[in-house]
Formats: C-alpha cells, sequence, structure tokens
C-alpha cells in the first residue's frame, strides 16, 4: 500500500486546520459541534470557550439556545464522559458508543456492579425519567425503593451506561451549577436512526486526522476494533510518521504545510483535541503532559504558541477585578507575548461579559 511521510509539524498544522484553530469559522454552533464530532463537557463552560476560540462572532446565547431547542444535546457520551453533541449525532452514534459507557460502569464499580438485574433497572428507570426528569440522586432513591440491597450508586450508573439519557437545559449552560436533571433521549429528541462503526470512524479522521485505530479507540474509549475496522482501511489514504507508525485519512482531506501560520489560540478545560490521540505529541510536548493532566483526571485550560501547547491558564476575580493568569512553560518572544495578552483580553471579555477592569498577567512556570 503506497504511503507518503508526514512530519510532526504536518500534523500538527493539519490537526489544528480541521480543528478551526488555524483560522476562525463563520458557522453555527451546532454545524461546529458536528464537524468535531462531539465537545466534552464535564463542566458547562468550557465547550462555550472552545466554541468562541474556534468560530467568528460567537456568543454564548447561540449555544444555550441550540441546548434549550434540543438541536444540541448534553449527554454521557465518549469514555463514559458528557459531551455536546448535536441530536442528529447522538441518534445515530449513541448505540456505536454505548459499549464504552459499559466499560465505564465495569472501571468505575467493579464488584459493586456484579449481579445487578440492568434490564430491570431500565425498565424502572425509564418511565420515572420521562416523568420526572430527575436528579440522579433522585434517581438512586428510586431505585434503592425496588432493589434496597443493591448498591444505589453503581443501580444509578447502570441506567445511566445502558439506557441513554440526556441532561434537560438549563443543566449545561452556561454558568449553570453542576447540579442536573435527566430523561431518556428518545423523549427528549425522537427515536434512534443508527449509524455503523465506520460511519463514526471516517468523521473521526475528518475531524482529527490522520490517525490510526487505535488513536479512534482512545478518543471513543472503546477497545477491540481493529478487525471490526480493517475493511474500512483499504479504502483510505496512508501516511507514515518519523517513527514508524501507520495512520488513515480520508483521500479528500489535505495535509497543512508545517511552515502555516498558527496564532495564539486558548483552549477550555478538556478540549478533546489533547484527548483524541494515542500519542499527544502533535499538539502537546510529551514534556508538558503532567503539568495539564493533573489529579482526578483534571484537564486544564491550555494555551496554543506557535501550533503546540506551551502555557496554562486560568481565570481569578474579586469584586473589583477579573485576572487571566498565564503560566508559560518556556520564555517566549516579546511578539509571542504581546499576541497573548492581546488575545487574552479579547478571552476576558467574552468570559466576563464585558466587565471594565480586565488585566492578564504572564508568568514563567517555576
Amino acid at each position: 500500500m503506497p504511503s507518503q511521510k508526514l512530519t510532526l509539524g504536518q500534523l500538527n498544522r493539519t490537526l489544528l486546520a480541521r480543528q478551526f484553530l488555524l483560522e476562525r469559522q463563520s458557522l453555527d454552533c451546532v454545524t461546529a459541534i458536528e464537524a468535531l464530532v462531539a465537545m466534552q463537557s464535564q463542566i458547562p463552560n468550557p465547550p462555550y470557550i472552545g466554541l468562541w476560540t474556534r468560530l467568528r462572532g460567537f456568543d454564548k446565547s447561540y449555544l444555550s439556545a441550540a441546548l434549550e431547542t434540543r438541536a444540541v444535546a448534553r449527554a454521557p457520551w465518549l469514555r463514559s464522559t458528557l459531551h455536546l453533541v448535536s441530536a442528529a449525532d447522538h441518534q445515530q452514534f449513541q448505540a456505536i458508543i454505548q459499549p464504552a459507557l459499559a466499560r465505564g460502569l465495569r472501571s468505575f464499580f467493579g464488584a459493586r456492579a456484579k449481579g445487578l438485574d440492568i434490564a430491570r433497572l431500565v425498565e424502572i428507570a425509564r418511565p420515572y425519567l420521562e416523568a420526572e426528569q430527575p436528579s440522579i440522586g433522585a434517581l438512586r432513591d428510586k431505585l434503592q425503593e425496588h432493589e434496597p440491597d443493591a448498591d444505589k450508586q453503581a443501580m444509578a450508573y447502570a441506567v445511566r451506561s445502558y439506557l441513554p439519557l440526556i441532561q434537560v437545559p438549563p443543566s449545561g449552560t452556561w454558568g449553570v451549577g453542576t447540579r442536573a436533571t435527566y430523561t431518556t433521549a428518545e423523549s427528549w429528541l425522537g427515536a434512534a436512526s443508527p449509524s455503523d462503526l465506520s460511519s463514526l470512524f471516517r468523521r473521526y479522521l475528518r475531524a482529527f486526522g490522520p490517525a490510526d485505530v487505535m488513536d479512534f479507540q482512545t478518543w471513543t474509549g472503546m477497545t477491540g476494533l481493529k478487525s471490526r475496522l480493517k475493511p474500512q482501511l483499504e479504502s483510505l489514504v496512508c501516511y507514515d510518521t518519523a517513527d514508524g507508525r501507520r495512520l488513515y485519512d480520508l483521500p479528500d482531506q489535505p495535509i497543512i504545510d508545517e511552515d502555516a501560520a498558527a496564532p495564539i489560540r486558548f483552549l477550555p478545560e478538556y478540549d478533546n483535541i489533547l484527548i483524541a490521540h494515542k500519542d499527544r505529541g502533535r499538539i502537546l510536548p510529551e514534556a508538558h503532559r503532567k503539568k495539564v493532566f493533573v489529579s482526578a483526571g483534571r484537564v486544564l485550560g491550555t494555551v496554543v504558541i506557535d501550533g503546540f501547547v506551551r502555557a496554562i491558564w486560568k481565570v481569578e476575580r474579586d469584586k473589583t477585578r477579573a485576572t487571566l493568569l498565564v503560566t508559560l512553560f518556556g520564555s517566549q518572544s516579546r511578539a509571542a507575548l504581546d499576541s497573548i495578552e492581546a488575545e487574552g483580553l479579547r478571552l476576558m471579555g467574552f468570559i466576563t461579559d464585558g466587565a471594565s477592569d480586565l488585566r492578564v498577567e504572564i508568568a514563567l512556570q517555576d
């Protein structure tokens, strides 16, 4: 099978282009989310920032409206974590990624979930969720009424893993706390229209390629996909990396030159671009991984400088001011520092709704 060599720089710029990070796009937020396939949403605000950094003229109200009108849903999805996904994609691909949710049940609860009658739990939960739209805590209590001797946390997670659920707005919208209520995907979005694994793989390549099956498994949280996708690989373009990996891509997707200009971009916490490949080195140098992926699975907000993650950021507020704190992993040029400050002030205007006393402080990591 003929193949072309790809440099790390080409992989980096190609990923940035497909993620709308080389140039902001003029897209509505639903179209953008579909192009990205899904956006991780452990907490409500980061996807808003992720869209702001990728789209021209993005306003928070656009995404909130998409959630409230059911064009976008917040749901347990890839890697058994909360994601924003378009209604159409959720109903196409939920059945495909369901094994990742089941894997999450086994990983998180182990022996505590053994012996659960999942079919019975789903039968109990479905009408309750559709009628009451309860919190997970209330769902736990409801299940324990029927199964008093079973682990109520494991029961609720089993329902979450085997019955497609949606968080009901305002859960998931900007500034809303973490308390959420749920209903079934079918009652909220309508009947499912299942697609197949190869279609999801092609969507993944369009957003994150070139890549291989192990990368796809990392992104989905699924395992054992190589044999299932092997027939699909024959129709794809092949590339080889300097370290000997064979990557695949869609025939119509361009490879971006490694010299393409890459502007400063602020990425939110948990951005999928950092989690979508087994080898994250195409955007996050290994030397910096532990500075970004910290305790309890948290992924910090990052700054992309000349195409690669080279800083982290956070916001601190008091009664009179909001300050964006940028911590660099290494020294940067004066031009880069000026660009970080300018883009940081634009980000602060978005986050703080135009508050007047905004500051950017840039420091070198100790």
